[in-house]
């Protein structure tokens, strides 16, 4: 579903993202995780189409994004590392304007929004203006918004910043309902580790814009060959992600 092919971003001198390549298939939730400046962001501005690759290709559906950008952003729902909205309009406005955006119309806008509204739910503020959002609120909104027009896959950037306890156990399970039930495919990038470990199917580990591992937990564990004693304790603490994270990392 989402192939990047020896993808290269370079900004002047600087290289961001240096000759990385995936396969990502289709029901497949992945965790991209790096420290900060790795160049994840990067990696989702260019699969969604906001960056052009320096070198190398991205292909989303089996169609190239760069000869293919109506079809490919169709194919997508975004939702970045910032929640943007636009504060002087109502939730249910922006809901409608963005699934005006994707051509659906106002009957069925509406009744995927009214579905929407229910998941965390946000029914009861849709008609305030969202200049009086808290952050959470925000992007609970934006989360929806990338839902309204059914997509093929989802990239998302920091999905959990800024989201109560509840809301973050009810975006895991619409994010495992999307991959497993309706085949979806999701590309997170996150530093909450915690997150990552519980709905990611494989990870991938980025370092100085170069992909270092890539795998399921199970596959990373065994190449890092950590000692029984330090999983046992990880595993205790729901951080064997974060064991992992350190041992590649540092």
């Amino acid at each position: 579903m989402i192939e990047i092919k020896n993808v290269t971003k370079k900004f002047g001198p600087l290289t961001a993202v240096n000759q990385l390549s995936l396969s990502i298939p289709q029901g497949t939730i992945f965790g991209f995780i790096g420290p900060n400046g790795a160049g994840k962001t990067t990696t989702i501005k260019m699969l969604v189409g906001l960056m052009k690759p320096s070198q190398g290709e991205i292909f989303i559906d089996d169609k190239d994004v760069r000869l293919n950008p109506e079809y490919t952003k169709k194919q997508l729902g975004y939702v970045p590392d910032d929640p943007f909205v636009y504060e002087k309009m109502t939730g249910w406005e922006y809901l409608s304007f963005v699934g005006e955006i994707f051509g659906i119309n106002k009957k069925e806008r509406d009744e995927r929004i009214e579905k929407l509204s229910k998941i965390y739910p946000l029914k009861k503020i849709l008609d305030g203006y969202m200049d009086s959002y808290s952050r959470g609120n925000k992007q609970k909104l934006v989360i929806l918004a990338a839902f309204l027009h059914t997509p093929k896959a989802l990239l998302v950037d920091e999905p959990v910043v800024g989201l109560d306890p509840e809301s973050i156990s009810i975006t895991k399970k619409l994010f495992r309902n999307f991959a497993k039930e309706d085949g979806g495919t999701i590309f997170i990038s996150t530093h909450t580790l915690s997150f990552a470990q519980d709905i990611c199917d494989r990870i991938g580990i980025i370092k100085d814009g170069k992909l270092l591992i890539e795998g399921t937990i199970d596959e990373l564990l065994k190449m890092a060959g950590l000692s029984a004693e330090t999983l046992v304790e990880a595993e205790e603490k729901n951080k064997t992600l974060e064991e992992l994270y350190l041992h590649f990392v540092a």
